[in-house]
């Protein structure tokens, strides 16, 4: 059987999730990876035969996303061109985690695509709403990828095909310890402003991993470094706790390792404003930026925070077999 797993590569949420997914389904058939961004930092541990430029959007500096550089990058034409040329029919299964190319490919020539993706979650009917709608959010996030059949991770699995997230092996390995230092993982703020806010709160260490900067820099009481899977794994399992937007994977993995969690999801990301939704009907506590208005609730979760007790089970090939086991009877 050949399989085709498209991987969308904006941020890292996806890229971490494939180390475990890829593994289990070069086990039931001959796999080739699909990557398409340009926002991903991860280097993956096995070959990527299509690395493309796809349709992604850019992080900026102020707590968002970059609308303007993002319309910069985009290559519309480009993207219609990968479109055309991905031979989806090659393939005997197509799987896709909210890639956009290899979404509208098999739409273009009628084939199946089965979406594997924490996207699938936030847009079902189930799935906690934010306060605020975003009707054009919603219409992006559900026509970024059509696929034919949906199956989705979420903090909580809340229907027979949305399951609890996959956490990846190398955080299920990982000694959980407690030497009093705070994680934080926000691609949307720049180091600048970062620096200003988090040196405030004096009798704090914090361990910041940026996405826009390559060098090691020490302000105060605020440690900077560039992204590195294994170092940030590491500061997020000796940590108090974890500071980071409203992604899907960081928070899912400070959720399994027992840590305690403050949420700041990026402005004009629907998906985050669902996600967020989510964390804080679970109890976690969600503020909408790093500005000085919300140092009560910063405070006090530095102060009285606890963690959230959850049950992440490793089932991620009980999932594919399932997968699988559904597809058959989809036809080609």
């Amino acid at each position: 059987m050949k399989i085709l797993y498209a991987i969308q590569g904006t941020g890292n949420g996806h890229l971490s999730r494939s180390m475990d997914i890829v593994p289990l389904l070069q086990k039931m058939g001959k796999v080739d990876v699909l990557v398409s961004g340009t926002q991903g930092d991860l280097k993956l541990p096995f070959p990527v035969k299509y690395n493309l430029h796809g349709f992604g959007f850019v992080f900026g500096k102020a707590g968002g996303v970059d609308f303007w550089k993002s319309f910069l990058k985009s290559r519309f034409r480009k993207f219609l061109k990968e479109i055309e040329d991905l031979p989806v029919d090659d393939y005997d299964v197509v799987i896709n985690d909210f890639e956009p190319v290899s979404a509208w490919a098999c739409y273009m020539k009628n084939k199946p695509c089965i979406g594997l993706s924490h996207q699938a979650a936030v847009l079902h009917k189930l799935a906690p709403l934010p306060k605020e709608s975003d009707a054009i959010g919603r219409l992006i996030l559900k026509h970024y990828a059509p696929v034919t059949a949906n199956y989705g991770f979420h903090f909580k699995a809340i229907d027979k095909n949305i399951f609890t997230p996959v956490i990846r092996q190398q955080v299920r390995e990982q000694v959980i310890t407690n030497k009093g230092h705070y994680t934080v993982y926000l691609p949307a703020y720049d180091d600048k402003r970062l620096i200003k806010r988090l040196t405030e709160f004096k009798d704090i260490q914090w361990d910041v991993f940026s996405k826009h900067n390559k060098k090691v820099i020490k302000h105060k009481n605020v440690f900077i470094q560039p992204i590195n899977n294994e170092a940030f794994i590491k500061s997020m399992a000796e940590s108090a706790g974890v500071l980071c937007g409203g992604g899907f994977e960081t928070p899912a993995e400070a959720l399994f390792m027992k840590k305690k969690l403050l949420v700041i999801p990026m402005k004009n990301q629907y998906e985050q404003q669902l996600n967020a939704a989510m964390l804080k009907e679970m109890g976690i506590p969600v503020i909408k930026s790093l500005k000085p208005k919300h140092n009560e609730v910063i405070l006090d979760w530095l102060n009285n925070g606890k963690p959230i007790k959850v049950d992440y089970p490793d089932s991620t090939q009980q999932i594919l077999n399932l997968v699988f086991n559904n597809q058959k009877q989809v036809p080609n």
